[in-house]
């Protein structure tokens, strides 16, 4: 990261549901033009996090910066409004909408910026002859797709990624993350939620491993051990935060067990 401000950060951030702690606080610093990626087995926080900076979870406590500025107690539109864009888990498209009537629905409060529909036609080549089509009738990696670009059009300036590649096949999933590159160079920064840990290492320039809704780990991926991301995942590592320790991850070496198999899925 660059020694410059945070383009987000979010600072002791603590969450409930209802009598449970769904997060303790958590701090996080991203940089503008980078990819970070947020990790942990199921139910670590993973997606609480990501929904409290989208403004879908009310915090107990702590704040969410943008450019400095607490957005915190904004509403979601506010906040679309503001540059913060979410693709949730599961993609909740409209399905009695079209491919097309998705897309203008992400651009209900879109800022001013390089995305439109028809870029979005051009980074999904096989999207435009199909916009006329229900989304209840694409599969799942073509949904994940259009719910990208509807996040997209809205022009965000940090995109936050809830779980990209859960239930796809792995052909699907590659060829949904070939996207980033072009993301970022349209001046995007992306904020990611991956149960998958290998997907993360490959794709993200700083990991941050969640276990019970508290920070174990953190730090650039060259700079991990595969012994601290598994001690961190499962809980087997020092206190949390601390600072982890030296040494890089062998290619394709995560911790066991990770992420459920894929099903098989066509590819878009």
């Amino acid at each position: 990261m660059t020694g410059g401000g945070a383009l987000l950060e979010v600072r002791d951030l603590t969450v409930h549901h209802g009598q449970l702690q769904a997060l303790s606080g958590v701090s996080l610093r991203v940089e503008a033009g980078e990819v970070y990626a947020i990790i942990g087995a199921n139910g670590a926080g993973k997606s609480t996090l990501l929904r409290a900076i989208a403004g879908l979870h009310r915090p107990t406590s702590g704040s969410v910066l943008l450019d400095g500025a607490d957005i915190a107690r904004l509403r979601p539109e506010k906040r679309v409004a503001a540059g913060v864009v979410m693709v949730p888990e599961g993609r909740r498209l409209f399905p009695t909408l079209t491919v097309e009537e998705n897309l203008q629905v992400g651009a209900s409060y879109a800022r001013p910026g390089p995305w439109n529909i028809g870029r979005i036609y051009e980074l999904f080549g096989w999207m435009g002859g199909r916009r006329r089509q229900l989304a209840a009738q694409l599969s799942g990696g073509e949904q994940q797709s259009v719910a990208i670009g509807r996040a997209l059009v809205a022009n965000p300036r940090v995109l936050l990624l809830d779980e990209l590649s859960l239930g796809l096949a792995p052909v699907v999933v590659r060829r949904i993350y070939e996207t980033l590159p072009e993301l970022l160079a349209s001046g995007l920064t992306v904020l990611l939620v991956e149960q998958d840990v290998s997907q993360a290492l490959r794709v993200a320039g700083r990991i941050h491993c969640l276990l019970e809704g508290r920070t174990t780990l953190q730090g650039p991926p060259g700079g991990l051990t595969a012994e601290a991301i598994e001690g961190a995942y499962f809980g087997l590592s020092g206190p949390p935060g601390g600072e982890p320790a030296s040494g890089t991850v062998p290619s394709g070496t995560v911790p066991s067990g990770t992420a459920a198999p894929a099903a098989p899925e066509a590819a878009p």
